[in-house]
Order: C-alpha cells, then structure tokens, then sequence
C-alpha cells in the first residue's frame, strides 16, 4: 500500500481574504464603485450643510440690518452666492454624471447603486 501525502488543504489550511475586505466588496471595481459613490454622497451632504449655512447667514445679515443699504446689499450678495453654488454643485453632477455614464460608459447607475466598470483595450 502507497499512502498518499496530505492534501495541500490540510497541511497548509483554507486561504481566506484578509478581514476587511468585504467592507466594500471583494471584488476591486465593485469596491471602487462603492468609494466613489460614498464619496459623491458625502460631497453633496457637505456642499449642502454649507450652502444652508451660508443662506442662513445671508438672511440673519438682512434681517438684522436695520434697513442700511450697504449691509442689505452684503446680505443679499450671500444669497445669491449660496443659490449659484447650489446651482453649480447639481450642474456639475450632472455633467458628471453624463460624461462618466453616457459618453465615457465607466459608471451605469442602477437598481443596487453605482455600477463602475474599468475600460479594457
């Protein structure tokens, strides 16, 4: 009788992904896709908490004005700055969103969230 040498199982053990990894997913392009869409929404939560501040700013300075035209003029300069900046944040998704998923077909948006697939030759 022959005997047979262990397998390689049983001598060196199961291989396991170091812990950690499925925070994001395994997979590298998924785990990608998750951080840029973590990063997109942190970003909008940031620029928005911001841009309410700074509109609530602009509206405390009119309000306690006392009618002086300078000051008014300050105040109301805020708010329009706070209205542009939201405007432009939403525009630049958008253009984001269309140059990254239409045109460049790296990000498709779906039911389960971001799907991010990297470009091959």
């Amino acid at each position: 009788m022959i005997k047979v040498l262990a397998q390689a199982d049983e001598v060196i053990g199961q291989i396991s992904p170091p812990p950690g990894i499925g925070i994001l997913g395994g997979d590298p392009t998924v785990a990608l896709a998750k951080l840029f869409e973590i990063g997109i929404r942190l970003f909008i939560i940031i620029a928005g908490i911001f841009l309410i501040i700074y509109l609530l700013w602009g509206a405390y300075d009119w309000t306690v004005s006392g009618g002086e035209k300078e000051k008014i003029a300050k105040a109301q300069a805020k708010i329009t700055n706070a209205v542009i900046g939201m405007f432009l944040i939403f525009v630049m998704l958008a253009v984001w969103g269309l140059i990254t998923g239409n045109i460049l077909g790296i990000i498709k948006i779906g039911p389960n969230g971001i799907e991010f697939s990297l470009p091959t030759l």
